[in-house]
């Protein structure tokens, strides 16, 4: 009787095992029904993009014209403070501000994909992971918008572009792919707990100030350690965008950080949304 008790229920952390499998197929199926409904999620990415910027002449050139005063600004005030050529400075931080900007906004907004979208989500039938996918399309926009400033910017100092700014298209590639699993645990993790929105904010306010982006790595006093940015992921995500447009080549480093944390991403990101995708409707 025992033996036939025990045979019948399977150990727990089979149990656990067999729900995540399950959790992780239903991840997959939404994930790759929204890829192929990614027209529609581009709609919407466009749609946010030309509602936002409504009877709007410049529309989202504003951010462009607001970024260029803004790197322009900062430029010279940290250039002089750092004593620093702005020749060399001044690409370095452009090229900073805007891949930060793009990463930070990205995590932000990823924040609010559900909660944003709350209406469509009640009431039309759709994947969820395609909100993640118009948000990243939405902000991915923008980037191209801003990234126009790089080129006037070494223009102006007598720079010139090399051929390794290429390498910056996998880079972005490999941002992309992290910041869409942590956008999407993101969105898990504050439909359920409003406040950690805050929390993030927070966070990624904190973290601007140790990544490299309004100071230069080699500007650092000879006691510090290069572990104190070596050991920061969003500096390797944002030195692959950042080293090829300035005509460097990326630490290998750099490289495996980027995808080992993507893989292991992703991992925990399918086994998460597997698990709680079906309570995002009830937490909204």
């Amino acid at each position: 009787m025992t033996s036939e008790a025990i045979s019948l229920n399977p150990p727990r952390s089979e149990t656990i095992r067999a729900m995540n499998k399950s959790g992780v197929r239903v991840a997959l199926a939404d994930i790759i029904e929204s890829f192929s409904k990614w027209r529609v999620a581009f709609i919407f990415g466009w749609q946010d993009i030309a509602q936002r910027y409504r009877r709007s002449r410049l529309g989202a050139f504003w951010l462009t014209l607001s970024m260029l005063v803004f790197i322009g600004a900062i430029g010279s005030v940290f250039g002089a403070l750092f004593r620093a050529s702005m020749a060399e400075f001044l690409p370095y931080l452009c090229a900073s501000i805007i891949t930060w900007n793009f990463l930070s906004t990205t995590l932000n907004e990823g924040c609010n994909t559900f909660v944003g979208s709350q209406g469509i989500i009640l009431q039309v039938r759709m994947p969820l992971f395609m909100h993640v996918i118009r948000m990243m399309w939405r902000n991915m926009i923008i980037l191209a918008h801003n990234i126009i400033i790089f080129p006037l910017v070494v223009l102006v100092v007598g720079g010139s572009i090399e051929w390794t700014a290429i390498l910056a298209v996998p880079g972005l590639v490999l941002l992309c792919l992290n910041l869409s699993w942590m956008s999407l645990g993101f969105a898990l993790i504050c439909t359920r707990f409003r406040d950690m929105t805050q929390v993030v904010a927070n966070l990624l306010q904190v973290m601007f100030y140790f990544t490299p982006v309004m100071w230069m790595t080699k500007t650092l006093p000879d006691h510090v350690s290069s572990l104190m940015y070596q050991l920061n992921p969003l500096y390797h995500l944002i030195q692959l965008i950042r080293a090829p447009l300035l005509g460097q080549n990326p630490d290998a480093l750099s490289w495996i950080v980027a995808l080992g944390t993507a893989v292991a991403g992703w991992a925990w990101a399918l086994v998460f949304f597997g698990k709680y995708r079906w309570r995002v409707a009830y937490w909204i």
